[in-house]
């Protein structure tokens, strides 16, 4: 890696200067220019703060061409982001300022008015993301950021800004870039040390292995607070020179395809959520319906139906992508099988925040299903078990991407990463000889059967989704026993007029149908009906520990 992140920032504003960079969808649009005097202008910012290289900036608040710019502003003065889901409580927020040790604080309106400033008294300055105007100034020399600022900036660039002034600080390999504080599916929040040398391994891995090019629209619908949105929906696209759409409010199904008619993605990164959508609730059912069950049949009228069906596919995702990346959690089983019978151009990474965040990846040329790719480059792979093929064990990573450890908590990091350097995921899986990872399970999911065999409860709760009326489920130990806990899909149940009582009827024929398709020392003694969905993540994970 001959390039340092600042170094790939710089060069790609001077290259791209006046090309559109990032948008609001249906907003403001900046250019690669506009990009480089946001950055500027913060700079100003920072140094009225007195900001030192090295302090903590706090970022919180829905997607935005602000939340870039101000990502982008901190790591090239060579301060740290710590970048917090803007769908946290506001208690959280307030821990997370505090345990890292932010100086300055950039929040969104929408979520500032949930906030109080007295819980965060270690903050010098509290700025809006939207327009950043002053909320709080605790140095009494900042009185208006906005005046103060463009007084400075005009008096440091009269002529205005030019490519030749971009100079950004240089970083070192293993100096910290940002700390991303985890959303805790099964404990409490953390916060992850990401150096820039995994910033720019995997950077450098999506500039080698995915198909973009200058110019190209992009539509960001993951939070960049998250790695995954960080750094395939928003990084990468900066450095190769691609206009950005940020999704500004939350990111419905409807707003999510209408972006991507009007702006013809070339590569679409999502998560399993927005895939399994489409083709559960709006293409599979189709295919149960006459007359397509029958022309299904016939050979010469089947593989018509599939290619208008393939055409639909790709269609709503704007009609012009080269590949569908899907990450952030495993793909329903029966949807997988169905893309592929389709033929769609996909594929299912696997990573972790902890490895900024990519481990394994294959292109879809070459995935193979129901794997999640082989370990991408700078990064080794190992499963702990006495038969990695065949015997599931704990999937080990290094290299690179990984982290530096865990802010200010050096247990848990000691825990995580071995003294040879190996990360412990806590995800379990197997390897074949060609180096495909499968995943299984987390560890900390994993229940042991009466003969001390090991049940990995997302294998069952994957089977048990797809049948009817199932909204999701999790699969749990109680008092010895596996119970299922079902939120059923009362939608589709309303438009077929069903009773609490027919549901609860089809559950039970739901049970015993899990029950044939699963091993004896697997099976699922009960269920539990919840009415309400499953309390998630940010990211859309059931947050599994408030449920055992």
């Amino acid at each position: 890696m001959e390039k340092t992140f600042n170094q790939l920032v710089a060069e790609s504003i001077r290259r791209n200067w006046n090309l559109n960079a990032l948008s609001d969808y249906r907003g403001n649009t900046l250019t690669y220019h506009d990009v480089a005097k946001g950055i500027e202008e913060i700079h100003i910012l920072f140094e009225m703060v007195g900001l030192k290289k090295g302090d903590k900036v706090a970022l919180c608040g829905r997607n935005s061409s602000n939340w870039g710019v101000i990502f982008l502003a901190t790591l090239t003065y060579g301060a740290v982001c710590v970048p917090i889901l803007h769908d946290f409580k506001a208690e959280n927020i307030h821990n997370i300022v505090n345990h890292s040790d932010a100086k300055l604080f950039f929040v969104g309106d929408n979520v500032w008015e949930n906030l109080d400033e007295q819980s965060m008294p270690n903050v010098k300055v509290i700025v809006c993301i939207n327009d950043r105007a002053l909320l709080v100034s605790r140095n009494k020399k900042i009185s208006s950021t906005v005046v103060q600022v463009n007084r400075l900036y005009k008096k440091r660039f009269p002529q205005g800004l030019t490519p030749d002034d971009i100079k950004y600080f240089q970083e070192k390999a293993e100096g910290l870039a940002y700390i991303s504080y985890t959303s805790g599916t099964t404990s409490f929040s953390k916060g992850v040390m990401i150096p820039y040398r995994s910033l720019v391994s995997n950077l450098v891995f999506a500039q080698e292995h995915l198909e973009l090019k200058t110019g190209d629209g992009h539509v960001c619908m993951l939070p960049m607070a998250h790695a995954f949105g960080l750094l395939f929906s928003f990084l990468f696209e900066f450095i190769e020179g691609c206009h950005t759409q940020f999704l500004t409010r939350t990111p419905s199904p409807k707003i999510i395809f209408q972006a991507y008619a009007d702006v013809k993605p070339s590569l679409i990164i999502t998560v399993p959520l927005i895939v399994e959508k489409v083709i559960k609730k709006n293409v599979l059912p189709k295919l149960e319906e006459q007359p397509m069950k029958t022309m299904l049949r016939i050979p010469i009228l089947r593989e018509r139906v599939l290619a208008k069906v393939r055409q639909k596919i790709i269609d709503l995702f704007g009609g012009n992508f080269m590949e569908l990346v899907i990450g952030g959690a495993a793909l329903n089983e029966e949807v997988e099988e169905f893309m592929r019978r389709i033929k769609l151009p996909y594929t299912v990474g696997y990573g972790m925040t902890e490895s900024g965040p990519l481990i394994g990846y294959t292109g879809w040329r070459t995935f193979k299903r129901g794997t999640c790719g082989v370990p991408v480059d700078r990064m080794q792979v190992k499963i702990d078990s006495e038969d990695p093929a065949q015997v599931t064990g704990e999937i080990l990573a290094k290299g690179d991407n990984v982290m530096l450890g865990y802010y200010k908590n050096t247990k848990s990091t000691a825990e995580t990463i071995d003294k040879k350097g190996w990360l412990h995921t806590g995800d379990l899986g197997t390897m074949d000889a060609e180096g495909n990872i499968t995943i299984r399970g987390r560890s900390k999911n994993m229940i042991l059967g009466p003969s001390g065999q090991n049940i990995y409860p997302e294998e069952i709760e994957e089977k048990l989704n797809n049948l009817p009326y199932v909204e999701e489920s999790i699969v749990v130990q109680k008092e010895g026993k596996i119970i299922a806990l079902i939120h059923p899909n009362y939608q589709e149940a309303m438009e077929r007029k069903l009773s609490n009582d027919e549901i609860v009827k089809i559950m039970r024929g739901n049970l015993k149908t899990l029950n044939t398709l699963i091993s004896k020392y697997e099976q699922v003694s009960d269920f539990k009906i919840f009415p309400e969905e499953f309390e998630k993540t940010p990211k859309r994970s059931i947050k599994r520990y408030l449920y055992q």
